[in-house]
């Protein structure tokens, strides 16, 4: 097993930053990769990015490109998503989950485990 926490969501005005932090423990040599999902209200759990655990290779949904940067630190075990421009459809629960292997990695049921979630609020 695998256990999930994430860290850092918060309220912040359109164009701000945070950034989210997700700490793994327990089996985590069983890794293939990790990603960050989110769930705004009435709509289905989105992909948000994913990052390979061993060679960083990343992957990210069009409308983040280039405002959202997805990062790990392996000694720490813990992944990153840097949100930088953020605009208020960017609101959303995110979640963090990992996977002991995937095809795309893009959607959430190729994923193993799931955090809790944290909140991130965008204002205009």
């Amino acid at each position: 097993q695998v256990q999930l926490v994430e860290s850092g969501g918060g309220l912040v005005q359109a164009g701000g930053s945070l950034r989210l932090s997700c700490a793994a423990s327990g089996r985590t040599f069983s890794m293939y990769a990790m990603g960050w999902f989110r769930r705004a209200p009435g709509n289905e759990r989105d992909f948000v990015a994913r990052i390979t655990w061993n060679n960083g290779i990343t992957y990210y949904k069009d409308s983040v490109k280039g405002r959202f940067t997805i990062s790990r630190d392996n000694a720490k075990n813990t992944m990153y998503l840097q949100m930088n421009s953020l605009k208020p459809e960017d609101t959303a629960v995110y979640y963090c989950a990992a996977a002991n292997g995937y095809e795309r990695g893009i959607s959430y049921y190729e994923y193993d485990y799931w955090g809790q979630g944290t909140q991130v609020t965008v204002s205009s």
